[in-house]
Formats: C-alpha cells, structure tokens, sequence
C-alpha cells in the first residue's frame, strides 16, 4: 500500500505541477519534456536490466561455486550468532546467511555490481521461508533496509568522480561519507529493531554492533595517516584485492573438495537471466514515475522550499546547493549521481555543496530502485514498513552529513 501510494503520489504531484506551469507560467513544453521523460525512463530500466544481466549471470554463477564447495556455509557460521538475532526468522543453519554476508561485504567495499547479484540470492532464499508471499516478511525488511542504508567502507566510485571533476584531494569525502552512512545505516538497523521488537541490548548483538564501529575506526585512523595521494589508491587495491579473493577462494576450494567448479559455474549463471526478466517490469513502474515527477520540476519545488525554511533557522544555506543530490538519491541512483557532477561543475569540486553532493551520493543506496530489484525478483507487492524505515535511514544520512561536512569543511 505504501508503494501504491508513493507511486500514484509521483505521477499526481507531476500532474499538478505540470498543469500550474502550463497555464500559470506558460511553460508549453512541460508535458513533453514529462512525456519523453517516461520514455527515456522506460528505455534506462532495460539498459539496467540488460547490464544486469551479465552481471548477475557471472556472480550466481560464483555463488554456486561457493555453495557447492561449502564457502558459502563456511562464511555463514561465522556471522550466525549475529544474524540469527537480527534475523529471528531464519533457522540458524539457513544458506541465506552466506548470501547476506557477501551481500553486505560487497557493499562495504562499494562494490554495487557484485553486491546485487547475492542481495538478490538472498531475497530469494528468504522468500522460501515467507509464508505471505506477496508480503514482505520480517527478515526481508531488516534485510532490505540494510542494503538502502548503504553502508559503504570505501566509495571507490565517489573518489573516482572527483578525480574527473578535478579536485584537489579527491578523497577528502572519504571520511565524511563514512562516518554519514554509519549513522544512517545505525538508524535504519535501530528503527527496523524497534518496529519488530528486536532487542538491540543483547550481548551478542551489541558485542557485534561494538566490534563493527571499532573496525569503523580503524579504518579511519589507517587512511588518516596515509598520505592524501595515495588514499584513493589503497583503497581500490583493498576492493578489487577482496573481490577477487572471493573467486579464487570459491575455485579453489572447489577444486580442493574436488567439485566440478565448471559446471556449478553455469548452473547458477543460467538464473540471472530469468531473475531479470522478473525485475523489469517493478524497474519500468516506479524510474518512469521518478523520471515524470523530476521532469515536471516538481523537485526544484522541493529544493526552492528547503531552501526558503532553511531561511528561518540560519543565514547559511549553502548546503541547500547540495541538498538534490541528498532528496534524488532514493529516488533514482542514475539522478543522484547527475546531480552530484553538476554541484561539482557549478560550485566546483571543492566547494562546499560539491563535497557535500558526494557525501549524499556515497552515503546511502537507493531506497526506490532497491525496492523494485529486491522485492520485485520475488514477486512481494505488500512492502509493510520497509519503505518508511528505509527513508527514515535516508533522512539521517542528510542530516548527519549536512551537520559532518559543515564540521569537516566549515
């Protein structure tokens, strides 16, 4: 029901707007540029679907190797004690363990490419333990709203798109970007626990919760004393170095047990595409809707008012300037990352809104887009509260990194 509601909520909103620049303003372009907006959109969910393909083709792939060489089990014992609190659904001996594990590994790392193919494994092993299921369970949600937090240790990608924009210390975000997504992805994990009465006070629990923050800060204090120039380079290294460990780990413990690595490889590799073929009509529903609602300039309205509360309280609106990329960000991955490269272009890479838009872009998935892809590979329709707990951790990303890059960056 919330899912309908947003979505009719979009198309609505866009409809109004539309219609008050039409006649009020005169603009007699709105409704076409909102028309090949929804084409556009339509045609952006098959290029995704189709990159997703090849994508997920290779990774289920790995995965079977993993689960056929017992890795994946290997990996799933480690995480049990904490997972079967978090997840009380899930019987402790469950494979879905290992799939959330790397899931959550991958996104860490800011992997995205690597981290969907299991989040969506995932998803799927958890729908076989839903007795709803056109209902999102429990764990489903807590899993779910995990992933749109977004909990990143390194944004290889962020540093990337700063490197191109010119900036000084590209990886000058990096921090910033960390500490944000740990809050939003603490919050997203606090308010799910609360809705589900999970007790977040449980030894082992808090013990994980505990070590997970002073690996946080670990990671922090290695690449505060490395010199700025080479951060961005250790820490593609550390992601493309676990990544590939996880393959030759796969293959080669399947060559160890003496399981035909091969052949595991292709029977997991053929479910990407049928997984696909089930994701896009979820993707086409709601992108075309996001597409029509930022075409119909229903978000420069947004921003216009934020910009004009923001008035009330201080006389430093600069973080207004970076504040779409913050507001696009659940709405559409793709929007949000356009976004930031143009506060980078307009303000310029080491302005405060540009490091700003990079704090938003690296600090959060995207809720709408995850959405669609998780639940719509399983076929779930009734979201319960995975939507406002997802953008409850999506609020807390812009406020903390609002109130971070002001610290940070003056």
């Amino acid at each position: 029901m919330v899912l309908n509601a947003i979505w009719v909520g979009f198309f609505l909103i866009a409809a109004a707007v539309g219609l008050f620049k039409l006649v009020v303003l005169g603009d007699v372009d709105v409704f076409s540029r909102m028309i090949e907006s929804t084409f556009d959109m339509a045609k952006a969910s098959f290029d995704i679907c189709l990159s997703l393909a090849g994508v997920l083709t290779l990774w289920l792939g790995v995965m079977k190797v993993g689960e056929k060489a017992g890795a994946v089990d290997l990996l799933a014992r480690v995480v049990r004690p904490f997972f079967r609190r978090l997840f009380p659904e899930v019987p402790p001996d469950h494979p879905v363990h290992g799939a959330m594990i790397l899931n959550f590994s991958a996104n860490m790392l800011g992997l995205d490419n690597a981290a969907t193919p299991f989040g969506l494994k995932a998803m799927q092993q958890l729908q076989e333990l839903n007795d709803g299921r056109d209902t999102a369970s429990n764990a489903q949600i807590m899993f779910l709203v995990l992933n749109t937090s977004g909990l990143t240790l390194i944004p290889v990608a962020i540093l990337a798109y700063r490197s191109q924009a010119g900036a000084a210390n590209p990886a000058d975000v990096f921090l910033p970007i960390l500490l944000t997504t740990f809050f939003s992805t603490l919050a997203g994990l606090t308010v799910v626990a609360a809705v589900q009465r999970i007790r977040l006070l449980d030894p082992v629990l808090l013990g994980w919760l505990l070590g997970l923050g002073a690996a946080v800060a670990g990671l922090i204090v290695l690449f505060v004393q490395l010199p700025k120039d080479q951060v961005e380079t250790v820490s593609t290294l550390i992601a493309n170095v676990t990544l590939f460990s996880v393959i030759a780990g796969f293959v080669g413990l399947a060559a160890v047990r003496r399981i035909n690595a091969y052949e595991a490889f292709i029977d997991g590799a053929k479910e990407g595409f049928q997984v696909v073929i089930k994701i896009l009509p979820y993707l086409v529903a709601l992108l075309v809707a996001i597409g029509v609602f930022r075409a119909s300039g229903a978000m420069d309205y947004v921003v216009d008012v934020a910009r004009y509360v923001a008035g009330w309280f201080t006389s430093d609106t600069r973080f207004v300037d970076g504040l779409p990329t913050g507001l696009m960000k659940p709405l559409s991955g793709g929007g949000a990352r356009a976004l930031m490269v143009d506060a980078m272009e307009q303000h310029g890479a080491d302005s405060f809104a540009g490091r700003l838009a990079c704090t938003f872009q690296g600090a959060t998935d995207t809720t709408f887009y995850v959405i669609a892809v998780y639940f719509g590979s399983v076929g779930v329709r009734r979201t319960r509260h995975a939507v406002p707990c997802g953008l409850l951790a999506d609020l807390t990303a812009i406020v903390a990194g609002t109130l971070i890059a002001y610290l940070f960056f003056g």
